[in-house]
């Protein structure tokens, strides 16, 4: 689809944005060690070439046994074995279970031929030497963990797309596996627009300026999504600036997010600088959702580009919303990520129309509820009160108070 002025005022949904607006770019792969791996997206799959625990093991400290020569096994009527040895933690298990005997295994040692089950210390007494008492029965398996039963080979270890957990980790760890391919982690650049912006560290406010606050807000979200931020860039109002910046950024970088300049009026460049970039194609300019309605998505030669408002809240809203799985995707992710939440009930009505979504900022009150924070789109305050916030469905026409919300929350 070629960009021309048209696109830039067809408004989709949210949801439409998260399941249709999906660049083709995907970032180059590289090889990493274990020790960096927590994090990364695998490229592929990652399968195990061995079982784990590679041996039938005992999950509890107490005796391998016939689970058969314990069946009614009472206080009162104890089951009595012989004790014929021990296994050594670390050490093959040499012994073989004779008829009506029992041989002590520590947690985690292996498994004796011939037995089916372990019984628990705690359930045992020595009568004699020798010899003990199972005052409860066990069933066949009953605490032992089979020899493929955490990973058999072949299976799937670690999915392609999914970055890599501490327990992914650890499962790897145990597989041997100490080198894996990885995608690398998309360089997102992040151009901000306006003549009043100054950068944070620049000095003194003049008249009529502001501090570029969007670039380190964004690029933080750009990190928690896997992301790596290039170094911010303020643009000036000129068409022809912005154009240049935005080619720039697109050879250099695996997302380009533009901050402001996507309302329409007067001063809208950023329609116009993204329409004059060879090869793009405009997704959308307008999103059903408040507050972030003058949203652009687009992409050129398969490399996203975002548009963002220019006020902070409406900007880091759509952002989270949309940006952040973009950068996922483009990273190699391919699972939709979920922020943690949790259920609350509304300390008061929810005002809302119909036909878009609504993100509105609450705080936690008290044990059950939550309350909306309310304030214009511009100031930030609003957002650092905020534990987390509310979705209010396209097609609802608000929630009233008690109404039971889930709350996404922030970290």
């Amino acid at each position: 689809m070629a960009a021309t002025g048209r696109e830039f005022f067809t408004a989709k949904t949210v949801a439409e944005a998260l399941s249709d607006f999906r660049p083709a770019h995907r970032t180059r792969t590289e090889t990493v060690t274990l020790e960096e791996a927590a994090g990364r997206v695998p490229a592929t799959a990652i399968v195990a070439g061995e079982a784990l625990p590679g041996f039938d093991r005992s999950s509890v400290d107490g005796y391998a046994v016939r689970a058969q020569d314990t069946f009614g096994a009472s206080e009162s009527i104890p089951a009595y074995l012989s004790l014929a040895g021990g296994v050594a933690m670390g050490a093959a298990a040499d012994l073989e279970l004779p008829t009506h005997g029992a041989i002590a295994v520590p947690t985690g040692g292996a498994l004796p031929a011939g037995a089916d089950a372990v019984v628990m210390i705690e359930y045992t007494q020595e009568a004699m030497t020798g010899t003990i008492e199972v005052v409860r029965p066990v069933a066949p398996g009953e605490g032992i963990v089979r020899a493929d039963e955490d990973m058999a080979p072949g299976q799937v270890a670690a999915p392609a797309g999914m970055p890599l957990r501490a327990q992914d980790v650890a499962m790897l760890a145990a597989l041997g596996i100490t080198e894996l391919e990885v995608h690398v982690p998309p360089a997102v650049t992040i151009l901000a627009t306006g003549d009043e912006l100054i950068a944070p560290g620049a000095g003194p406010l003049g008249p009529g300026q502001i501090r570029d606050a969007l670039s380190s807000s964004v690029g933080a979200l750009v990190r928690e999504a896997g992301g790596r931020p290039r170094s911010p860039q303020i643009v000036r109002d000129d068409p022809g600036a912005l154009q240049a910046a935005l080619e720039r950024a697109l050879e250099e970088s695996d997302v380009v997010v533009i901050c402001a300049g996507s309302s329409v009026g007067a001063r809208d460049e950023t329609a116009a600088a993204v329409a004059a970039v060879s090869g793009a194609e405009v997704w959308c300019h307008g999103l059903a959702i408040k507050p972030g309605k003058p949203t652009l998505l687009a992409a050129s030669d398969g490399i996203p580009i975002i548009g963002l408002p220019g006020n902070p809240r409406s900007a880091l809203v759509v952002f989270r919303l949309i940006g952040m799985p973009v950068v996922r995707r483009a990273g190699g992710g391919t699972a939709e990520h979920r922020a943690p939440s949790m259920m609350r009930q509304l300390s008061r009505d929810l005002p809302s129309a119909a036909g878009r979504l609504d993100v509105v900022q609450v705080r936690l009150s008290g044990e059950a509820a939550v309350e909306p924070i309310f304030g214009p789109s511009a100031l930030l305050s609003v957002l650092t009160a905020a534990d987390g916030y509310v979705i209010v469905p396209d097609e609802a026409n608000g929630l009233p108070a008690g109404e039971t919300v889930e709350v996404f929350l922030y970290r």
